[in-house]
């Protein structure tokens, strides 16, 4: 259950990343905000890519914004990790992760949370509330894969193993998911390693970008989805990835990532603004705006 902070009757949030000007999350967060009748709302972009700001100066462009009046932040690739060092403290999920994408404003000090990885649990159990947990495989260890290991360890997942590029990123997540839950076993694996190991898996999640629009593919072979697997995707443009159709094709239940994208907006939403968000609206405003964008693209 996400802490909710008391309210307060003005709010100025900035979304702190890089090339996020086709974000939906000033869409997402004001519209609800005017949902709920609070009047004097905004939520604006902090483009570091704009800004000419290096990744590495996020803190320091925080810690401006606050300090000229700005009373929260989302934070996004490719700040979340690089942000904590202009913060004050971190709330015990963000410490373990080693990344924020939320920051709030209280007593005077910035506080880094991150509801990346309660979004996932909130999306996993309203989406896949019978996904069995045995052993599962995530694809992906940056900052959305972290989050997603993190939330599958906190819900049970007894033996978690963990894919990227970087193999050594792939450790590292791991080493934080054990040393953070007992009953978690977190293993690096290959890449290659990855289609013949899902015949032992219970459920599969993509944390990479591939199947985005722009970055299109699967991060794995369709031919070793099988029906007692259960597949999720943090990718929400499109809602229906080319893993996800596949996966649906031999049978399996799917997670699209719109699940996540809401459960963790309504969670930040409530961090930072202390109203509670009205999730199935949020979701159905999401469905909106990407059909909106898909309209606009021609599709």
């Amino acid at each position: 259950m996400t802490a909710v902070r008391t309210p307060t009757a003005s709010h100025r949030i900035g979304l702190v990343g890089a090339g996020i000007g086709t974000s939906l999350s000033p869409a997402l967060h004001t519209r609800e905000a005017h949902e709920l009748g609070l009047t004097d709302y905004r939520y604006d972009l902090l483009d570091i890519d704009d800004r000419g700001i290096a990744a590495e100066s996020a803190g320091d462009l925080v810690r401006t914004a606050f300090a000229e009046g700005w009373t929260g932040f989302n934070v996004t690739h490719p700040c979340k990790q690089t942000v904590i060092a202009g913060l004050d403290d971190l709330s015990d999920n963000a410490r373990s992760l080693g990344a924020v994408n939320t920051v709030v404003v209280r007593g005077g000090k910035l506080i880094g949370h991150n509801t990346d990885h309660s979004g996932f649990l909130a999306g996993l159990r309203r989406g896949l509330p019978d996904a069995r947990l045995e052993v599962v495989q995530v694809v992906g260890a940056g900052g959305a894969g972290s989050a997603v290991a993190y939330a599958l360890a906190a819900a049970g997942v007894p033996e978690l193993r963990i894919a990227d590029v970087d193999p050594a990123r792939a450790a590292d997540v791991c080493t934080r998911v054990s040393g953070a839950f007992e009953h978690t076993t977190a293993v690096a694996v290959p890449l290659g390693d990855v289609p013949a190991g899902l015949a032992s898996c219970t459920g599969l999640v993509n944390a990479t970008p591939i199947g985005m629009v722009g970055h299109p593919g699967s991060p794995v072979d369709a031919a070793a989805l099988h029906p007692d697997l259960w597949v999720a995707d943090v990718v929400y443009r499109p809602l229906r990835t080319e893993l996800l159709s596949a996966a649906e094709r031999a049978g399996c239940a799917v997670l699209d990532g719109g699940q996540m994208l809401v459960a963790q907006a309504a969670d930040t939403f409530e961090l930072l603004t202390g109203h509670a968000a009205d999730r199935t609206r949020m979701r159905a405003h999401l469905t909106e705006l990407l059909a909106a964008q898909q309209v606009t693209a021609g599709h």
